[in-house]
């Protein structure tokens, strides 16, 4: 195998370890609180059940239709429609916003009488009596009602009464007088009763067509397919059956007014073929009349050969100017349209005649833009972007069209002139005919002239009047609203889902924040990040309260904890040769006397002779621990006052262990240290001990830990399970760097079990480290 395959499969079990701690230390974390996760989990599994028993279920109905789109039919059909302005031009994505508008569901919303909502009272809430009410209120004018929150009625079946808050009696079926209005109270044709639910109390609202219908308008989904002509339409309601009335009916109107909009732009045609059919009409009886008085003054003359073809072409030519001139009345009629408006919509004129395609187009665009533009402007503000957007885009339209009807009406003006010049052309012709023949060959021209313009429009006005009369909207529906038999919200399984995953993040979240805000060390990954030194011992939380946990034959848990820091210390070089170690920590109360204590009680154990020091002169606490009282110890000694050996005492309750208390406390405790004596001391101890255990004070108040640690082989640096600051661990490394301490340790102490239950350690789940194989569960020797 390689460097770099060996490399590679280090970082590779690196990579799983730190992913195995990882799991270990969330698991660790929020697992012993798993009867909380349950009890919340099953109380947000109840409020889901609630809510689900008391929402109002929302229902969809469907319906599709097909739009006859110029761009997305097929290539002969545009191209008749672009010489069509009678024909219905629609594009999908503007029938789309028309299908939206507030103004088609306005118009619903009074067809349907949804102005008037109807409510029955039930037991927590009131519901929805679309269906389950017999009577329906229709208002005379819906347009002004004065909007008014609740009125109770009940209905007589017997008498075919409506009695208003309980004192004011009206007929149905006729519009009547009331304090609300002129309203009228009909039966509901879509009544279906429901046992119980007919004899309860049933109440009717009256609001703003408005506002129901921007209202309704959030419920309504149209959309189509790219590419496709196909648009499906949805609604969503708590009654499904009023679902399927609001979409029939929105299709019904729309589907009217298309069939308005067309018939309207037909008779707009028809009214321009019909003026020109007038004034034609009236040349024609005109130019007849001349032509009766002139065979009757003059004697009858026949047209020669010569005339005959000359009349031939001549009403040729005089077919083309009339079309010419027909084409140009048009294009002023567009003309003064796209000049005198602003971009308030309105009925396109008519271009028959015109056989430019492009001037078609463009109309239909102006036309779809300004429709847009004045349904927007009804439900959006003048600033508004899209509104601003489609001005600039009507006003673009405009130049366009009035640059081509200006270049169409160039090229039909230079036609003109040339069937001008040709019919002098012709006229050249007519000279070489007698008097009287060209007399009559011109009135003849002129009269076969007029009669075939008078043909033509009678032609377009037939056109026209067919389209009129065919009423063929642009739309076809495809499939009515029909609304599907489940609910599509409230979701049961999402609902429970949600419920349960918030439970349980809920009570991730609150964990978190408890030991987040607690500011004390928990966990004993968060003292290994914190701090490089290594550590090498926990001792688990004792209920006992009992200072000595260790005795000879004692099995218990924490018995064994002390065992294994006991072994841990060789990991600090701990030997024959090197027996001085000094036991402190951050502040008082985190146990370093109970750990120095326990320790020097299972070293003993081993047969080794232990002395145990009490060098914390400010606050000494280990004689109240081993339940001794020396009034001389340390203090004497530096003193002067006593011998070493006068100081050291053996403790009768435990072989092998010896003890030094810590005296008398003295005033200046750190200068009593600094004199050189306790060196001494500490040399005298270690010539004549196995190993010597030193309490002090702690390192973060006083500065006798560093003084001490210097004489010392090891030093155990003691934290203590949510009671050490981490701002305090934080500064160890810190603090290290000025004042070392030498060959420090870390003892993780007094380590809890958490969560709801915390009868015994187990396996090792209940400890809040979480990552360390505690071995099996241990027993108490009997």
């Amino acid at each position: 195998m390689t460097t770099t395959q060996i490399n590679n499969n280090n970082r590779y079990s690196e990579v799983e370890e730190k992913e195995t701690n990882m799991s270990q230390q969330i698991l660790s974390k929020y697992l012993p609180y798993w009867p909380l996760f349950i009890l919340f989990a099953l109380l947000s599994l109840v409020a889901a059940y609630v809510y689900l028993r008391y929402a109002t279920p929302i229902y969809e109905a469907s319906a599709s239709i097909f739009i006859k789109d110029e761009k997305r039919g097929t290539q002969d059909s545009r191209m008749i429609e672009e010489f069509n302005l009678i024909s219905s031009k629609k594009v999908v994505e503007n029938e789309i916003e028309v299908l939206q508008s507030r103004t088609i569901m306005e118009n619903v919303v009074k067809r349907l009488f949804l102005y008037a909502p109807l409510s029955q009272k039930g037991k927590v809430k009131e519901s929805d009596a679309y269906i389950i009410s017999p009577i329906i209120v229709e208002a005379q004018n819906p347009d002004s009602i004065v909007e008014v929150a609740k009125v109770d009625f009940t209905y007589d079946k017997n008498t075919q009464t409506v009695l208003l808050n309980g004192k004011d009696k009206y007929a149905i079926n006729q519009f009547v007088s009331t304090p609300y209005g002129t309203l009228r109270f009909a039966t509901n044709k879509y009544y279906s009763p429901s046992g119980a639910e007919s004899s309860k109390q049933l109440s009717f609202a009256l609001l703003s067509t408005k506002n129901v219908a921007d209202g309704l308008t959030h419920g309504l989904k149209v959309m189509s397919a790219r590419q496709s002509a196909i648009v499906d339409i949805s609604f969503r309601d708590a009654i499904p059956q009023r679902a399927v009335n609001i979409l029939n009916n929105l299709i019904t109107i729309y589907e009217q007014q298309s069939i308005e909009e067309k018939n309207s732009l037909a008779k707009k045609t028809l009214d321009f073929v019909n003026q020109q059919l007038g004034i034609v009409g009236r040349d024609l009886d005109s130019i007849q009349k001349k032509v009766q008085q002139y065979r009757a003054g003059s004697s009858a003359v026949d047209v020669s050969s010569q005339g005959q073809l000359y009349l031939q072409n001549v009403s040729s030519n005089d077919q083309k100017l009339g079309d010419v001139n027909t084409q140009l009345a048009a294009l002023n009629e567009v003309e003064k349209f796209v000049t005198s408006k602003g971009t308030q919509g309105g009925i396109v004129p008519s271009t028959i005649g015109v056989s430019d395609p492009m001037l078609s187009n463009l109309m239909s665009k102006l036309y779809a833009n300004e429709l847009e533009y004045d349904k927007l402007k009804k439900t959006v503000g003048e600033n508004n972007p899209t509104l601003t957007t489609l001005s600039d885009e009507i006003n673009k339209i405009r130049p366009n069209i009035i640059e081509n009807i200006k270049s169409q009406k160039a090229g039909l003006n230079a036609a003109k002139q040339s069937l001008y010049s040709t019919n002098s052309g012709y006229n050249s012709v007519l000279q070489a005919v007698p008097q009287k023949e060209r007399e009559l060959l011109e009135i003849s021209r002129e009269e076969q002239s007029k009669n075939n313009s008078f043909q033509s429009l009678l032609q377009k006005k037939q056109e026209a009047e067919i389209s009129l009369a065919s009423a063929v909207s642009g739309s076809k529906v495809i499939d009515s609203a029909l609304a599907g038999n489940d609910p599509v919200s409230p979701k049961k399984k999402l609902i429970y889902m949600i419920a349960v995953v918030g439970a349980l993040g809920f009570c991730v979240v609150v964990i978190t924040i408890k030991d987040i805000f607690t500011g004390k060390i928990k966990y004993r990954n968060e003292i290994e990040k914190m701090t490089s030194i290594p550590i090498i011992g926990e001792i688990a939380f004792d209920k006992s309260n009992t200072p000595l946990v260790i005795e000879k034959g004692t099995r218990s848990f924490v018995a064994e904890e002390f065992r294994k820091l006991r072994i841990s210390l060789s990991f600090l070089g701990i030997d024959p040769s090197h027996k001085k170690l000094l036991v402190t920590s951050s502040i008082s109360g985190e146990g370093k006397s109970f750990i120095a204590a326990n320790l020097a009680v299972s070293l003993s154990l081993t047969g080794k002779k232990v002395v145990l020091v009490d060098l914390d002169l400010n606050n000494p606490s280990l004689s109240k621990i081993l339940n001794v009282n020396y009034e001389e110890g340390v203090t004497e000694f530096l003193t002067g006052e006593k011998k070493a050996e006068e100081i050291i005492n053996k403790l009768s309750t435990h072989e092998s262990l010896y003890f030094i208390s810590a005296g008398s406390l003295p005033e200046n405790p750190t200068e009593l240290l600094a004199n050189g004596k306790v060196k001494s001391l500490i040399e005298y101890l270690e010539s004549n001990f196995d190993m010597v255990i030193i309490d002090t004070s702690p390192a973060v108040l006083v500065t006798d830990a560093y003084i001490l640690s210097g004489m010392c082989d090891a030093t155990l640096y003691v934290i203590r399970h949510n009671y050490t600051p981490k701002m305090l661990i934080k500064r160890i490394d810190e603090n290290n760097q000025i004042n070392p301490i030498k060959n420090p340790a870390i003892v993780f102490n007094g380590v809890k079990t958490r969560g709801v239950f915390k009868n015994n350690y187990g396996y090792g789940y209940d400890y809040v480290y979480g990552n360390k194989d505690r071995g099996g569960k241990t027993k108490k020797a009997s």
